[in-house]
């Protein structure tokens, strides 16, 4: 079965003329390369992000109980952070990785 469609030739015109800008503006325009995917999100056990994350491996653990961190299971008894997640930790607690250089604060003496 076909359908036909009636339209009026003003709108008709005007559909073409839309379509060969469109055209037009499609070939002047430089085709973009693809993106590369993101590199795979490096995974550390919770000494590891202890350790990234100037705490105690225990501090890492009750972040994790208390729904502040969120983790996954390597195993039965393991738990491993992505380090973007604990990035996104770090800037919300207003913490610095260990790999930041840190800038110690001036010493005052009292006179």
């Amino acid at each position: 079965m076909q359908v036909a469609l009636l339209v009026p030739e003003q709108e008709w015109r005007q559909l073409l003329a839309d379509v060969q800008r469109l055209k037009a503006t499609e070939a002047a325009t430089p085709a973009l390369a693809p993106t590369p995917p993101p590199a795979p999100d490096l995974i550390l056990t919770v000494r590891e992000a202890a350790h990234y994350m100037r705490l105690k491996p225990e501090g890492v653990r009750n972040a994790r109980r208390a729904g502040r961190l969120s983790g996954l299971r390597l195993n039965e008894k393991e738990w491993g952070f992505r380090q973007s997640e604990l990035d996104r930790y770090l800037s919300r607690y207003n913490r610095r990785p260990l790999d930041a250089p840190s800038t110690p604060a001036p010493l005052r003496v009292a006179a």
